[in-house]
């Protein structure tokens, strides 16, 4: 039996997000009951609704508001969505991420590129320097 977290991570709850909070940006215990304890924070898989305002309570901003500006800038947000690499790293000064929101959006063929290879999983992270970017992958390559 997998956990929610492996299911989202297969594109298996397509109408679900994910959140990873990180402890140096949330400190709040109360948030392990849940998710789950990840090196670093806590991540957390709900459904769409709920998770969006999750999002927006642990945050100050709105899910999608935020997904929109940080669409802007390519980065990396690793596969298992506790961390990633900001793209301003060059300068040498901590860049961990304090926030990342994810969802998945179902295989379409319509579309193409990525979205006709499989699920598609959409990351979107806020760096410990202000930076906003995103990344996405399809569930086979990860």
């Amino acid at each position: 039996m997998s956990t929610p977290r492996e299911a989202f991570l297969a594109g298996e709850r397509p109408d679900d997000v994910a959140l990873f909070l990180a402890d140096s940006y949330v400190s709040d215990e109360r948030l392990e009951r849940f998710g789950n304890p990840v090196d670093g924070g806590v991540l957390i898989v709900v459904d769409g609704d709920r998770g969006r305002s999750a999002f927006e309570a642990a945050t100050g901003t709105g899910a999608m508001e935020f997904a929109k500006s940080a669409m802007s800038l390519e980065g990396i947000v690793d596969p298992d969505l506790a961390g990633g690499s900001c793209p301003d790293a060059s300068d040498g000064d901590d860049h961990e991420p304090q926030f990342i929101f994810a969802f998945a959006e179902e295989e379409n063929e319509g579309v193409g590129g990525i979205y006709a290879e499989g699920d598609v999983i959409h990351a979107y992270a806020k760096c410990r320097c202000g930076t906003a970017y995103s990344d996405r992958w399809n569930v086979t390559d990860s």
